[in-house]
């Protein structure tokens, strides 16, 4: 796991001082060597966290042994030894024992084909010396970040980071009013748009070509849509049972590979002790490192869990309890997101990596199976829509009235009367809207409501749903919970959960390793029936089935909890000076109404709406706007 960062120029060649001042603002995801690599038009510049051959001779930026290629890379290709086999089995000799020179070396063997064949995480550039051609590429589930800008004379400036980008003065900084309106919906930004205007994200499964004289091509390497128009039929849900299990074990130990301390997040949920179970299978159990935090807020802490499950696989477990004064932690949020983002998991994330880091280097964790195999409350929720969509208006209205008089406004952990409010604004909509509306923080009324009116006509114009509904269209002939699915894996997973684990993880320098995200689990998944997947309103069905032999049933049976901090009850609870501080840090002069924001405050300090996660993404928009890389920011 590494920081990358790279400028390509014809008419202005970069200088060794740009790309050093790039790669400097990345030391924590590469904390152990750097390099910097100029030819001409282009230069590069790499940070490195050694886990893989940590001899100096892997270092980056890796010319090849023929002095053609060069490339910096972020991520690990978890197959690498099975691909190098093939390499050497053609005559090919290897310098390193790094995945590194793998990929160097595939590329020049299958040239972009190389990609179909990686497994793993990844983000990187490789420059052809004779050829003059950068070639830029992303995995396919986008776990690892790529920002980059096209310069209006020719070229592209690149980074793992924004604040790497933003470190190349010939980049533009001014806010993209269109992904702003897309953090307002949603607390974060979507896909190939970012905060910054001008500035775009490499698609996850997506590759960018740029030579000499030709302007960029964008193009994708993988479509998952395909797997869930082709369903696989098994003959018993024993045999899909087995069938996943031989995949996910392989993920798991792949992920195994490592050559420093790795151990695992372990949080007492499903998919954490899912791992930890196969880890348990595939080793020494008392020799395995699991990790895991909690609050002093009880509906809030999984310790107990964490610990039980720990105990019954034999594994060596820590746990930290926290006590949160999450006013520190706000700026550093801020700096490691790149952009606003407000996911009040993050919280805990950050305390979490900071945590195992004291004691490992890699982690594995559950990130992608809710996603993959249907493990979101917003799924029941869709499957409610479906079977209650007849019912008219004033049903609901009705139903209203009753949560509002049984169900006073709570600020607990996903309490009921938030999903039921959040249920029935959206019951009317279609099943797009509907699903898209789970999740939403301010509706559009209500952006319309708090932006100033020269933001509030271009929020109008920039509805993300747009972004959503072409996903759908993708799988428009599938189940509806299928198309959910798809949708959350392009939409949710890449541009919140992976994000915030990424930017976790690597303020720390700690590397974060998905077996759920393995792309052959992915497809496979994605291939099954519904019924495997989510069982009437059992959510995760074949994942718990296949655990059956490996955890207590207790914890198969268990509710789905979530990973979140008490953003709701600390806003409740804060003291006045806190909140008086709090107040001012959610009003970004030059964007929102002051009053309306008094309002949102107003409502949810007297306990007359749960405005926790709108008034957490407002702080978290000013304390960004405040990150000193926004030094030149200009307002549009």
């Amino acid at each position: 796991m590494c920081g990358i960062a790279g400028r390509l120029s014809w008419h202005k060649h970069p200088e060794a001082e740009t790309i050093q001042g790039m790669i400097q603002t990345l030391v924590h995801r590469g904390p152990d060597a750097h390099g910097v690599y100029l030819d001409g038009p282009v230069g590069l510049g790499h940070r490195r966290l050694s886990i893989i051959d940590t001899s100096s001779k892997s270092n980056q930026p890796m010319v090849d042994s023929s002095g053609q290629f060069v490339i910096v890379y972020n991520g690990e290709v978890y197959n690498f030894l099975e691909i190098r086999k093939t390499l050497e089995q053609s005559g090919i000799q290897f310098l390193t024992n790094s995945d590194t020179e793998v990929i160097l070396e595939s590329y020049k063997k299958w040239g972009v084909d190389a990609l179909s064949k990686f497994n793993g995480m990844f983000a990187f550039a490789l420059w052809d010396t004779i050829k003059k051609r950068l070639f830029l590429a992303r995995d396919r589930l986008g776990k690892k970040p790529l920002f980059y800008h096209l310069m209006a004379g020719g070229g592209i400036v690149f980074a793992s980071e924004l604040k790497a980008l933003l470190a190349d003065n010939d980049v533009p900084q001014h806010i993209n009013i269109a992904a702003l309106s897309h953090y307002l919906s949603l607390n974060y930004t979507l896909s190939n748009s970012a905060i910054i205007g001008d500035v775009h994200k490499l698609e996850a499964g997506h590759f960018l070509l740029m030579s000499q004289g030709s302007k960029a091509s964008i193009h994708s390497y993988w479509n998952l849509a395909d797997n869930f128009h082709d369903k696989q039929h098994y003959s018993s849900e024993d045999e899909a049972v087995e069938a996943f299990r031989e995949i996910f074990d392989d993920a798991v130990r792949l992920r195994l590979i490592s050559d420093v301390p790795l151990g695992a997040f372990l949080s007492g949920g499903v998919d954490s002790s899912a791992i930890t179970a196969s880890m348990a299978g595939l080793g020494e159990s008392s020799q395995i490192q699991t990790f895991s935090i909690g609050f002093s807020e009880k509906s809030y802490s999984e310790v107990d869990k964490a610990r039980f499950v720990a105990d019954y696989l034999n594994v060596h477990h820590r746990d930290q309890i926290v006590a949160e004064d999450f006013m520190k932690n706000l700026s550093k949020i801020a700096y490691h997101a790149d952009e606003p983002f407000a996911d009040t998991s993050i919280l805990p994330m950050l305390h979490l990596a900071d945590f195992a880091r004291k004691y490992v280097k890699v982690a594995l964790s559950g990130d992608g199976a809710d996603e993959i195999f249907a493990g979101y409350i917003t799924y029941s929720a869709d499957q409610m829509h479906h079977l209650t969509r007849w019912l008219p208006d004033w049903s609901m209205s009705l139903l209203d009235k009753l949560v509002s008089a049984l169900l006073p406004v709570s600020v607990n952990k996903v309490s009921l009367d938030y999903k039921l409010r959040q249920f029935i604004a959206f019951h009317g909509s279609s099943m797009r809207r509907a699903h898209f509306g789970w999740r939403s923080i301010f509706s559009e009324s209500d952006k319309q409501s708090i932006l100033l009116p020269e933001f509030a006509q271009i929020a109008a114009e920039n509805d993300p749903f747009d972004h959503f509904s072409r996903h759908f269209d993708a799988v428009e002939q599938c189940h509806y919970l299928d198309q959910a699915m798809y949708v959350d894996i392009k939409t949710w997973l890449v541009d919140d959960i992976l994000v915030k684990v990424d930017r976790s993880t690597m303020a720390y320098g700690l590397e974060a390793r998905s077996p759920f995200l393995d792309y052959r689990l992915v497809e496979f998944a994605a291939s099954l029936p519904i019924k495997l997947k989510m069982k009437g309103f059992e959510k995760k069905y074949i994942l718990k089935k296949s655990l059956q032999e490996r955890l207590p049933a207790n914890i198969l049976r268990q509710r789905k909890e979530g990973f979140n901090a008490p953003i709701s009850s600390w806003l409740a609870n804060c003291d006045s000076e806190t909140i008086s501080q709090l107040k001012k840090r959610s009003l970004v002069s030059g964007f929102f109404r002051e009053e309306r924001v008094a309002a949102l405050w107003d409502d949810h300090l007297q306990l007359r709406r749960d405005n926790g996660l709108r008034l957490f993404g407002l702080i978290m928009f000013d304390e960004w706007h405040r990150q000193p890389f926004l030094s030149n920011l200009k307002l549009s």
